[in-house]
């Protein structure tokens, strides 16, 4: 394995930009430039914004714990000559205290109905500012903390629209870089360059893994602005996940984000990842396609395949509540903090194929690191695709869960399935064979049905203890360490 870098970003956000590459939201096209405070425009309280020039809109959804935390945003974005935008949960619908805060010039926005998510809020706002001819939007976060506006805007640049707003505290991390995005590459050489140049706006270093691609993915990802570790061989997506935890470690990294190298991963969505891991704690936060707020369509195939996936993942979990289910298992956007990090560095038993996004899951359990998710909205319609097919993927994660099941819980996945279909079998053969012997006619198809059932149910009821006998046993034990 070897390393090569570039000079580390400055993090006062007076970053040298990679170029004008496609946008992160969704616009292949290319960015656009924005005003950095230093052209104010002429805003009027209706929230109608006027002049060559107008800068983005600061959008911001007001709450009972964050009033403070709003007015000292409203200032400092109008000293900045940004226009403001709020909105409010129907709940917190006071007239007095929204009043107040459109005295200060805001456009307070109508709150959506019933009972929204933070991202349906964020789509009012989104949709208000585009309504009122705003050339971009930044998204505060639920507690207002202090906006680094050269970085947000930065990142602004490189998105089409919207972007969830940057805040300073990610440049007063004490020990090692605040916030690290890794993004393990395999012969990704036509989008590298762009993922590395949007990623970067969000990111204290980008550190892209090559496992051992045949193509210029590193050259490029270097040029970019990446550093880049690089594999001799390749060794798959969970090898280079383990190499990028491994590099995180060393570096004392707060936040690790890792994002695919092909596109499919939205980078502005990283601070709401970031946000909510530092206001829950969370160890892993995951950003979902399935939470309410997502907008991914996942081609049909791939749902249903999913589905199972996600059901068979949690079951093996021991997750059997719904409301306890990870909605989201194989998502491979996630963020680590320290914790995770570290921990995760040093498990040696994390698989090296796609089934490592599971091998996490169950490490997670195993050292009681909590788990979120976030909505995010992922691309299927990029250009340059996974390298693994589908039906390759699907096999990998299925061998993955089957090993689990057999090493892991073989009385709750094996036995309980088994001791159902047992039970089945013998009521149904018994009715069966009760009815034949006073009288009735035989029914060979469900009568042998029933036998099969009770056969295959015992059958598996065996399995069951055995592999839980060889799971406990010392010497087994022993072996798998």
């Amino acid at each position: 394995m070897s390393r090569s870098s570039t000079p580390r970003r400055s993090r006062s956000g007076s970053r040298s930009s990679c170029g004008s590459g496609p946008t992160a939201r969704r616009s292949r096209s290319g960015s656009r430039s924005r005003t950095r405070g230093d052209e104010i425009p002429l805003v009027h309280l209706d929230g109608a914004v006027t002049g060559a020039h107008a800068a983005p809109a600061i959008g911001i959804v007001l709450a009972e714990h964050n009033e403070d935390a709003v007015y000292r945003t409203v200032m400092r974005a109008k000293r900045r000559g940004h226009p403001v935008l709020l909105t409010y949960p129907p709940a917190l619908a006071d007239a007095e205290l929204i009043d107040a805060v459109g005295s200060l010039g805001v456009t307070v926005v109508e709150p959506p109905r019933g009972d929204p998510t933070v991202a349906v809020f964020h789509r009012a706002l989104s949709t208000a500012a585009r309504e009122r001819g705003l050339p971009g939007i930044v998204l505060q976060t639920r507690d207002c903390p202090r906006i680094d506006y050269g970085r947000t805007l930065n990142a602004l640049d490189r998105a089409d629209f919207e972007v969830v707003a940057i805040p300073e505290a990610w440049n007063e991390a004490d020990t090692g870089p605040s916030v690290v995005v890794a993004i393990p590459a395999y012969n990704a050489g036509g989008s590298i360059g762009r993922v590395v140049e949007q990623a970067a706006a969000f990111a204290d270093e980008v550190l892209v893994v090559d496992d051992g691609s045949t193509d210029e993915t590193g050259v490029i990802a270097r040029e970019a602005g990446a550093t880049v570790v690089t594999h001799e061989r390749n060794r798959g997506y969970g090898g280079a996940l383990k190499t990028a935890f491994d590099e995180a470690a060393t570096r004392g990294v707060a936040h690790l984000i890792v994002i695919d190298a092909d596109g499919q991963h939205d980078p502005a969505d990283i601070p709401l990842l970031v946000d909510t891991q530092e206001r829950s704690a969370a160890d892993i936060v995951i950003g979902s396609r399935y939470v309410p707020g997502s907008n991914t369509r996942i081609p049909f195939v791939r749902s249903i395949g999913l589905a199972v996936i996600n059901h068979m993942t949690n079951v093996s979990l021991g997750n059997l509540r719904p409301s306890g289910w990870i909605r989201d298992t194989q998502s491979g956007y996630r963020a680590y903090n320290r914790r995770a990090i570290s921990s995760l560095a040093e498990d040696d038993t994390i698989g090296e194929n796609m089934g490592a996004s599971t091998d996490i899951l169950y490490h997670a359990h195993r050292n009681r690191l909590s788990v979120t998710e976030v909505p995010t909205t992922i691309y299927y319609d990029v250009e340059h695709g996974s390298t693994q097919g589908s039906l390759s993927h699907g096999l990998d994660l299925v061998r993955n869960i089957a090993w689990t099941i057999e090493y892991g819980r073989p009385l709750l996945i094996v036995g309980l399935p088994g001791t159902v279909s047992m039970i089945l079998g013998v009521v149904v053969t018994s009715l069966l064979t009760t009815q034949f012997l006073q009288g009735g006619q035989l029914a060979p198809v469900p009568l042998a049905t029933g036998v099969l059932f009770a056969l295959g149910g015992l059958l598996l009821c065996f399995a069951a203890i055995l592999m839980h006998v060889l799971n406990e046993h010392p010497t087994f034990k022993r072996l798998r360490s």
